[in-house]
């Protein structure tokens, strides 16, 4: 049975504190990218070229100047001594990104990989993650709406609509976050209640039975006291690939989003915003492509009792081309989908209360996750359930105090309380199928005895606890010169609770004592019966210093050196012997060096950041296949070193308010330092159980990735004045890189290229916009994942097809 660990009764007490605060107190201005009434074609180019990666979506229109809030205050993004990338709303708007793979797109230091929504995790310059479907560990990449901080970043994965800006800020945060992360954070912001009536609204249709509706209405409820927002968007998309078994086309997805928003002004001095949004996804999915098959290991020694040879001894023999990587087909039999909500309420109240503003969030949220998958890849009855469901709720409080940044020192201090209680219930359930293909040489009426109808589930509950204070002042030793520190202590509590045991199956006790005997321990190979806690407490203190020069009013330097700390995890599941399900705390030093430069009447902007990491106890996932089985195990583990060095850098020309050209750059050279008990790529299985990988490139990060674009406007006149035509062209190149973790030669991803197209006309004072798209211009075929099985079997996630569509939006 489902439960949560209710918060304590204090926490109670401090949420209505915290609300009592938020009906007196206020929220940030929702006037962050107000434009300057006389903004050049220069200030345009400067709206975009925020950071390394910032003008990789630009309009070639007049956009507002993009002010971030990424130091707890209104700022000039160019004068932020920050690593960073902020793209305005209009931005993503205008491109059609509606999600956080899309943006990642933009910005080439952040890999986004999300073969379903439990195991998405976002890196930046190659760190953040490499661990999957482990509830208890978060990702070193935060990921933060509307200042609230997202526990499971599964929650990322509905639509994203009718945004402010998107913030990502590069290498170590917590002096002026709530939670800390040691890769960096991406911050979103929506789009506030206005007091003007005003309504957007947009209809896409695409090929694959695509089509998506997004709608906005904001207006005052009472002249400059309240004001409310309202958003709610429609997305779907017919399968991507078929399903030999029924027919039916697999990968599909419909998701809805409501936001409902209220902005309370009582006084000048005050702003409260209050929010309450609800998401929900079904998607029939949950399985991968069979992209090849190996039947010997790397020695030459051939691979016995290998996929195929069980798949042939259970009567299946593949009614398609295994070694088509893109035939984009599945013979599979499971009852696959991946369905989940996302749900939760915020208030943020500011209180200007002259020299200093007083900040207070408080949000409570929930995600829901209900997947179930076909592990075996055939029609066979081998596999009838498999998966884990999540119910993850969370409660964080905030309390902040900020200098407005016009006096000699700035500074923001704050104290932050985050609880987090994840609930997960896996449920496998073996079938008819399952004796023969895991146990061909056992006594096949024990062994289906044993195994048919037998279904092992497992409960994993952990809780999290974490307190911060934190604390951030610059102080302006000059107008060019200015030195900042910062300091955070953080003190995390966790505990968990694992619980395997037998749910369903045949009476064992009906057998003989030697048939039981033989039948438990046929059930102990594949999930034995198992049940523990464990828990951990663990304090840090990091911080930040960075020395800032204007070495001319449009060029900014800054040298930064950070430590970093992602407290340690619970790895909560059927640890190998040996294995504490304990994982160590990560601990980064960062160094940091940036140039952010304006020249030409702002027309050129040209970033760049040099940077230097080292990790000490990396945390990261490991699979280790569990015995003969089809069946693994996924825990986390510490690399005892990691190390990420690269530059990155961007380019905006815009030679008039027509035409811009961008162009963005990352390289990263991220390897393991320290790795010598690394787990075995399976084409070795049969000569060691681990590897020395100290030297290889980490899993997930791309050793090259970079972005170029063009938009180009010309005025017309077809039905008024102020009517446009536009067209945009862009193209996003990564290097190959290892997604397995094992440095498997079957899990390299080759390189690969995205072209997308659009033109479109804008007209009626510029309120309608109609523009007709392409997305993979050039039909690449390209995998985002890739997995070999010590059955020798390998599937992957293939990247979408070539897709194209038009789009009609209106705003009043």
């Amino acid at each position: 049975m489902l439960h949560f660990q209710s918060l304590p009764a204090a926490r109670h007490l401090l949420f209505a504190g915290a609300s009592a605060i938020a009906l007196s107190a206020p929220a940030a201005a929702q006037t962050d990218a107000t434009q300057p009434a006389n903004e050049t074609a220069g200030e345009a180019s400067a709206a975009v070229a925020a950071g390394a990666g910032t003008a990789a979506a630009a309009s070639t229109q007049n956009d507002p100047e993009i002010v971030v809030t990424a130091r707890r205050r209104k700022e000039r993004a160019q004068d932020v001594p920050i690593a960073l990338t902020a793209v305005s709303g209009e931005t993503l708007d205008r491109i059609g990104a509606t999600n956080l793979t899309q943006i990642a797109q933009l910005t080439p230091s952040l890999v986004i990989r999300n073969n379903n929504a439990r195991n998405t995790f976002a890196n930046i310059r190659g760190l953040g993650s490499n661990s999957d479907q482990n509830d208890g560990l978060e990702i070193g990449v935060g990921f933060y709406v509307d200042d609230v901080y997202y526990g499971r970043i599964g929650a990322s994965q509905f639509d994203l609509i009718d945004l402010e800006r998107v913030e990502v800020l590069r290498g170590p945060q917590g002096t002026l976050f709530g939670k800390n992360t040691t890769a960096g954070a991406i911050s979103i912001t929506t789009r506030a209640p206005e007091f003007r009536h005003g309504f957007t609204g947009e209809a896409t249709i695409g090929d694959d039975g695509y089509h998506q509706l997004r709608g906005s209405l904001t207006g005052p409820i009472a002249e400059d006291l309240a004001a409310y927002r309202v958003t709610l968007s429609h997305t779907h998309r017919d399968g991507s690939l078929r399903n030999l078994f029924d027919g039916r086309e697999i990968n599909d997805f419909t998701n809805f989003n409501l936001r409902g928003q209220l902005l309370l002004t009582p006084t000048p001095d005050i702003n409260v915003r209050l929010i309450g949004d609800y998401s929900r996804q079904t998607s029939y999915s949950r399985t991968t492509s069979i992209v090849g098959l190996f039947t010997r290991y790397a020695n030459g020694a051939p691979l016995t009792n290998n996929w195929l040879d069980r798949a042939r001894r259970g009567g299946y023999e593949p009614r398609f081309d295994i070694t088509d990587p893109f035939a984009r087909v599945v013979d599979v039999n499971g009852p696959v989908q991946a369905n989940m909500k996302g749900y939760g309420v915020s208030g943020k109240a500011d209180w200007d209360v002259g020299p200093v503003v007083l900040t207070s969030i408080t949000a409570w949220r929930g995600w829901d996750w209900y997947p179930d998958n076909d592990t075996d890849n055939t029609p066979l009855e081998l596999t009838l359930h498999s998966g884990t469901d999540n119910h993850q709720r969370q409660f964080s409080q905030e309390f902040r105090a900020a200098s407005k940044g016009d006096g000699k020192i700035d500074y923001v201090g704050g104290l932050y309380y985050f609880w987090q209680n994840v609930n997960g219930l896996g449920h496998y359930q073996q079938g008819p199928a399952s004796a023969l293909w895991n146990n061909p040489n056992a006594n096949q009426t024990i062994a289906n005895y044993a195994l048919n109808g037998f279904l092992s589930l497992s409960v994993i509950e952990p809780i999290t606890h974490s307190y911060a204070a934190f604390g951030q002042a610059t102080w302006h030793a000059s107008d060019r010169l200015s030195v900042t520190g910062g300091l955070r202590f953080t003190h995390e509590k966790k505990t968990g609770l694992f619980d395997q045991y037998t749910a369903a199956g045949n009476d064992l006790s009906l057998l003989t004592p030697a048939q039981r005997v033989t039948a438990q321990n046929l059930r102990n190979a594949i999930y034995p019966e198992k049940r523990y806690t464990t828990g951990l407490k663990d304090n840090a203190l990091t911080g930040q210093v960075t020395l800032s020069y204007k070495v001319a009013p449009d060029v900014l330097t800054y040298a930064t050196y950070s430590r970093g700390s992602k407290s340690g995890g619970l790895s909560l599941g059927d640890l190998p012997a040996g294995i504490s399900p304990v994982v160590d705390p990560e601990k980064v030093d960062a160094w940091e060096l940036g140039v952010k430069s304006q020249f030409w009447d702002r027309r050129i902007t040209l970033n760049a950041a040099a940077y230097l990491t080292k990790v000490k106890d990396y945390q990261a996932g490991v699979t280790e296949q569990i015995g003969t089985t089809s069946s693994s195990i996924r825990y986390i583990s510490n690399i005892p070193g990691v190390r990420s060095r690269g530059v990155e850098a961007d380019l905006t020309v815009a030679p008039s308010r027509w035409v811009r050209l961008t162009a963005s750059a990352a390289y990263n050279d991220a390897v393991y330092r320290d790795y010598r008990n690394a787990q075995v790529a399976p084409e070795n299985r049969n000569v060691s159980q681990v590897q020395d990988l100290s030297g290889v490139q980490l899993a997930n990060a791309p050793k090259f990735i970079y972005y170029v674009g063009a938009d180009v406007t010309q005025p017309v006149q077809l039905f008024g004045v102020g009517d446009e035509v536009y067209g945009r062209v862009d193209w996003n190149h990564r290097s190959s890189n290892d997604t397995s973790g094992s440095n498997s030669i079957y899990t390299k991803i080759p390189a690969y290229g995205i072209a997308n197209a659009r033109v479109g006309l804008r007209f009626g004072d510029g309120r309608y916009d109609l523009s007709a798209w392409v997305t993979n211009l050039f039909d690449k075929q390209y995998f985002t994942a890739l997995s070999a099985s010590n059955l020798g079997l390998i599937t992957a996630n293939l990247g979408d097809e070539r897709s194209f569509g038009a789009t009609l939006r209106a705003h009043f």
